[in-house]
């Protein structure tokens, strides 16, 4: 299992897309998310989106079909 990155995305927006793609059968996994909460200002660094390399293509098409 190879992690890509799907996007960069708010904190919020992550943790909805997260679910959205759990419900399609699409592993997500949030980073950088408590990347500067002791300073207060974790609600403006970007949060990544990882899945594994081989669902891809799929979360795309989910992330495309939502916008």
């Amino acid at each position: 299992m190879a992690l890509v990155e799907l996007g960069r995305f708010n904190r919020n927006e992550a943790h909805i897309l997260i679910g959205r793609l759990d419900s399609e059968g699409v592993v997500a996994i949030p980073f950088d998310g408590e990347a500067s909460i002791g300073d207060g200002s974790y609600l403006f660094i970007a949060v990544r989106v990882l899945v594994d390399e081989d669902d891809l293509a799929t979360a795309k098409a989910i992330v495309e079909s939502a916008a």
